[in-house]
């Protein structure tokens, strides 16, 4: 078969979604085209081992972005999943919807229909929770649980953050986001659920979903402004399709670079990569933006933290166990606390993030701390600077220039300090006072602006959240229709992924992106669920004056009115400070 009704270019988070969603019907044709490979191997499926699928070349394009000049010119590592499932085959399995308010920001940065009340029906639409929730889902494809929090840390550190002064939530994921408490993390019977577990596999199974793997595509074909199908390479053959939808999801970093390879972005970029200007649409690439963290590691004075299971005997203890049963220390990816704050009075709602982990370690599983150890990967979630993504002029086929900006607005730099000088206050309250030891990382030495700063140049990572480079929109520098995922000015041609966020969420981005592509699938098929009635938009009610609270007020009858109203008055805040929203 040569035609499709339609072509999914890319099989991660999104494009699983929209081949099971869009093919449900059972005789819609579709072909989803993978530049990776399969998924299948027990270091994707064993949630504990999530740091060695991002440490190989099977699972992960090893991008890494431009010289940062924010940050001594350091080279930054950007992990992007290679295979079915994409970046949700290697990620943290993190499971965080983000922020009510965050998705009234969405509706307010022009993404019109976006905001909580029409996005919470897809949250529930896909996941399978178990448990009594108010605002859960309980019957989707996408599996959903806490872990089983046997290690005292998780707790003490939540038990800090209400010494603190801030508050529990129960569930960051239900009616109150802001707050400490359990996280949720995309694991079912002891398993990773990707999106190829959730969505892609039972796709396939119905017989109307082709996929084929190690297809890169090069272009999609354009007749004038409307897209007629993809041309790819396989195995140095070049092959062409045709559909009658073409719908890019090759994410944050490859779908402004399949655009401009096919002649839709900035017109003077392309004309200098040698590509003929098909539509001048300057948005394309631009709009990057991510989340950026750090660690901030204690000494744990008593043995209780994972330190002793780092061994290659206790890995293989781990192991075995989760191969016989599928639980203890394999099933779980070990973020199971966290937490949700403001940096400071005069932000309505939570920009800085916390994953608490009881082991002393990097993400990327590279750099152990010798000994007993805690620490919280902490950053902030709404950062100000921004990115681009661009063709290599002298080879468009090349592997794309990236350049995040990190650090470029001088808010991001308040906001990163508070990053550091909020979890140290968090670690020295009672509940840490049984465990607590030196000070590992920044180091009881590191205290001025100037130390943390520099600090953060060293030590800063991402968290690996990329996002915006296709923003939906109307205005001039928009690339999508948030109504219909259309590409302006084409016809034929859509964008569903990361890429089309105005703005990140506040926490880890695979849960919005797969809510995204749910709500996106029923837009290309004209229809919508009715919007969620409640739809609680909890702000604390003296955010203005102040950065914590205890108590978080759980308003049911605040409306998107009021929330742009908010939004105002966060907007006339940050002007008389000096900062921006």
């Amino acid at each position: 078969m040569t035609h499709y009704d339609y072509i999914i270019v890319g099989a991660g988070s999104a494009g699983c979604v929209l081949a099971n969603r869009l093919g449900a019907d059972g005789h819609t044709r579709i072909l989803v085209l993978e530049a990776g490979g399969s998924d299948k191997a027990t270091i994707v499926r064993m949630p504990s081992a999530l740091s060695l699928p991002m440490n190989t070349k099977r699972f992960n394009w090893g991008f890494v972005t431009e010289p940062e000049p924010h940050l001594d010119g350091r080279v930054m590592n950007l992990p992007r999943g290679k295979g079915l499932g994409g970046s949700s085959s290697i990620n943290g399995m993190c499971y965080v919807r983000g922020n009510p308010m965050d998705y009234e920001l969405w509706a307010d940065h022009g993404a019109a229909g976006w905001n909580w009340a029409n996005v919470l029906p897809y949250f529930r639409r896909m996941e399978n929770v178990a448990g009594p929730a108010e605002l859960r889902g309980h019957s989707g494809p996408l599996s959903v649980t806490q872990g089983v929090q046997t290690n005292p840390l998780y707790q003490a550190f939540v038990d800090a953050g209400v010494e603190a002064g801030y508050a529990r939530s129960a569930n960051m994921n239900d009616l109150q986001h802001e707050g400490f408490g359990p996280m949720e993390m995309t694991v079912g019977k002891g398993e990773r659920c990707s999106a190829s577990v959730a969505y892609l596999r039972p796709a396939i199974a119905r017989g109307n979903v082709k996929v084929i793997t190690h297809a890169h595509t090069t272009r999609v074909l354009m007749e004038g402004t409307r897209a007629v199908g993809v041309e790819y390479r396989r195995k140095g053959k070049l092959t062409q399709v045709h559909a009658a939808e073409v719908i890019i999801c090759a994410g944050p970093i490859m779908s402004p670079v399949v655009l401009k390879r096919s002649g839709i972005g900035p017109g003077a970029e392309l004309q200098q990569a040698g590509i003929n200007v098909v539509h001048d649409l300057p948005g394309v690439g631009e709009n990057l933006m991510d989340h950026l963290e750090l660690y901030v590691q204690q000494a744990c004075t008593q043995p209780v933290s994972l330190y002793p299971h780092m061994s290659l005997l206790g890995k293989a203890m781990i192991g075995l166990r989760w191969l016989l049963r599928r639980d203890g220390l394999g099933a779980t990816n070990h973020f199971e606390s966290g937490a949700h704050i403001r940096s400071r009075a005069g932000i309505s709602y939570p920009d800085i993030q916390f994953h608490f982990l009881p082991l002393s370690i990097s993400y990327d599983g590279k750099s152990l701390a010798r000994g007993h150890g805690f620490q919280a990967h902490v950053g902030t979630k709404r950062s100000k600077s921004r990115g681009w993504v661009r063709l290599n002029p002298t080879d468009p086929e090349a592997p794309p220039r990236v350049r995040f900006n990190y650090m470029s607005h001088a808010d991001d730099w308040t906001e990163m300090r508070a990053c550091v000088r909020l979890t140290r206050e968090i670690f020295a309250q009672p509940a840490f006072s049984t465990y607590r030891g030196a000070e590992l990382a920044p180091g009881a030495d590191c205290n001025s602006d100037a130390q943390i700063d520099q600090f953060i140049r060293d030590k800063v990572e991402s968290a690996y959240h990329p996002c915006g480079t296709c923003r939906m929109g109307t205005d001039t520098q928009a690339v999508v229709d948030p109504t219909t995922m259309r590409v302006h000015g084409t016809k034929g041609l859509r964008v569903v992924d990361s890429s089309i966020m105005p703005q990140a969420t506040a926490g880890d981005l695979n849960a919005p992106t797969l809510m995204l592509a749910e709500r996106a699938s029923d837009l290309i098929l004209g229809r919508s669920l009715p919007a969620a009635d409640p739809a609680p938009l909890p702000v604390d009610a003296g955010w203005k004056s102040r950065q914590r609270s205890g108590e978080i007020s759980l308003d049911l009858s605040r409306t998107a009115a009021d929330t742009g109203a908010i939004f105002e008055q966060e907007r006339a805040l940050a002007a008389a400070t000096g900062s921006h929203m």
